[in-house]
């Protein structure tokens, strides 16, 4: 992968883990990852986050959630928005609304990742990263 997408990279992995009903996907453990992974947490996407590993070979341990006796994945979709070729900002009145509320949109703030709820609430905007629904 010559452009390192860190976090698009994380999406892909948790959506194929997620069609292929994986109890969980590790993902290479940075910084921006830790956040994703520790709001999708919060916000009840995932069940589990650890990390394993040392220094740079590092990994993030996810563990995905589902519902139901068929496995119902509780992520239904997760979308790029802001990408290294095409960033993507949005000021606290423009912030966007996934699904009228039922989903997340992940915004990368100056007081750190968080959602779009907690972002309004804070009042401040800055890069879309993704959403998740």
């Amino acid at each position: 992968m010559a452009a390192n997408d860190t976090i698009a990279d994380m999406l892909t992995r948790i959506r194929n883990a997620n069609l292929a009903r994986h109890p969980t996907t590790q993902v290479p453990s940075t910084k921006i990852t830790r956040s994703i992974a520790k709001v999708l947490k919060d916000e009840g996407f995932i069940s589990e986050c650890e990390e394993i590993g040392e220094g740079p070979k590092r990994q993030l341990v996810i563990s995905l959630k589902y519902k139901g006796k068929n496995r119902k994945p509780i992520i239904t979709n997760l979308k790029r928005v802001s990408r290294p070729g095409l960033r993507v900002y949005s000021n606290r009145k423009e912030l966007p609304r996934v699904l009228g509320g039922i989903g997340i949109a992940i915004i990368s703030t100056s007081s750190g990742i968080m959602t779009d709820r907690e972002a309004r609430r804070n009042g401040i905007g800055g890069e879309v990263l993704c959403y998740v629904w």
